[in-house]
């Protein structure tokens, strides 16, 4: 998977040791008509190449890079797919991830709910070996943590949720 380069650099100086960085989680929605039902409420997924788990795009936020931009990036990067920001979802703290290479990250995570706009889902960057819609009542199986990310995106509110 691609390190960002400015990782790299901070690497070349700290080795293994942990890395606190920011992330972004998008969820992408789109409505697909039919005749029978009116209309599905589907959800962009990708499969991970690193691990074969199905997550909504993720990613990690560039020095100085605004957060519904990054996660838009990503989206377009990872996916093929065109899409806005429409609302801040959560706001988290990953666990720590300890990576092949004996790297440590953990991320604060902005998860963030999408629109979709236009464009096929495919893997697009190496990222993901698959990229494409599933209806929201058809999801594959997900870590827990990234079914709450999916799940603050869904819910019909406003605000952002977050832990105390």
């Amino acid at each position: 998977m691609p390190t960002p380069e400015f990782v790299l650099e901070l690497r070349r100086h700290i080795g293994t040791a942990p890395l606190w960085l920011s992330g972004v989680t998008a969820v992408v929605l789109r409505e697909r008509r039919n005749s029978s039902d009116g209309g599905v409420l589907e959800v962009l997924l990708v499969r991970r190449a690193d691990n074969g788990a199905w997550t909504p795009v993720t990613g990690i936020i560039d020095p100085g890079e605004e957060p519904a931009v990054a996660a838009a990036r990503e989206v377009l990067e990872e996916s093929g797919v065109v899409a806005t920001a429409t609302r801040l979802a959560s706001v988290s703290v990953t666990e720590e991830v300890v990576y092949d290479n004996g790297d440590r990250s953990q991320y604060l995570d902005l998860t963030f709910r999408f629109t979709w706009a236009s464009g096929d889902p495919h893997p697009a960057d190496g990222e993901n070996t698959e990229a494409r819609w599933f209806a929201v009542g058809n999801l594959p199986p997900m870590s827990e943590r990234m079914r709450a990310r999916l799940d603050s995106a869904l819910a019909e509110r406003g605000e952002a949720t977050f832990r105390v």
